[in-house]
């Protein structure tokens, strides 16, 4: 999936304005796992900074990592001017400096999975804690999202991301908590959900699917012809699920 992974810097401002912030509930929900006051955190692949400003705004010192110019350029202009930011690949990261939380906002499943843990760990403070979250946004009526489903099916069969791991959607402990507790550097992991609904009108909906990685990389011909499918059997409101899976684990002492 390299591919796939660094395709969305040629629509940061797409990504910007389609793709939903994340709510104030989910830094509630980290600052109370973590049981200590948290004042310096790192995120990998931040984007345009949506998780970014989420936790800078709390007074927590953030450095905001990514690949892409084009997605930093784009954070820079929303986020408070005291964020750090580091033109990185998470594999690239110095761990020199450790912190209090690491987090990835919908961006570990594109991380290289060899070493990735050892990597995460190296990061984080001992007792700090490590915090993966993210979901698909989905029509929230199964015949709108059934009519999507066979829009875009002589295209692409999916349009989502598969567990890196393999874990079947319906198991209890979804990736990376799996990984998280195999891990040998890290215990206490948690998996939760935050529940959210909003609507969004048949126009955002596309725009939204424009910043999706399985789109991005169809030619631009075959990406207009399914747009163009998908747009002909939305409704003029759709009503999204968008709800977020939050894993959370805490960085074993030495």
């Amino acid at each position: 999936m390299p591919e796939r992974a660094l395709s969305f810097g040629a629509t940061a401002e797409a990504y910007e304005r389609f793709r939903p912030g994340y709510p104030t509930e989910l830094l509630d929900r980290v600052l109370a796992y973590a049981d200590r006051p948290i004042r310096t955190a790192l995120e990998i692949g931040a984007g345009t900074g949506k998780a970014t400003r989420l936790f800078a705004r709390h007074g927590i010192a953030v450095t905001a990592t990514d690949p892409d110019p084009a997605m930093l350029t784009e954070l820079r202009g929303h986020v408070p001017p005291d964020v750090r930011t580091e033109r990185a690949a998470f594999e690239d990261l110095r761990s020199d400096e450790k912190y209090g939380l690491v987090y990835a906002a919908a961006s570990l499943h594109w991380t290289t999975p060899e070493g990735r843990w050892s990597r995460v760990a190296a990061l984080v403070e001992p007792g700090g804690v490590f915090a993966s979250f993210g979901g698909p946004l989905r029509p929230a009526d199964p015949a709108v999202g059934e009519a999507v489903r066979a829009a875009r099916a002589p295209f692409l069969e999916s349009d989502g991301v598969p567990s890196p791991d393999g874990t079947p959607p319906g198991d209890a402990m979804q990736w990376p908590g799996t990984e998280l507790r195999r891990s040998r550097w890290f215990t206490d992991v948690r998996q939760s959900v935050i529940e959210r609904r909003y609507a969004m009108s048949a126009s955002d909906y596309l725009g939204h699917l424009s910043t999706i990685s399985a789109y991005l990389v169809l030619p631009s011909a075959a990406r207009r012809e399914v747009f163009g499918r998908i747009g002909r059997v939305l409704p003029e409101v759709v009503e999204m699920d968008a709800d977020l899976t939050v894993h959370l684990a805490r960085r074993r002492h030495e």
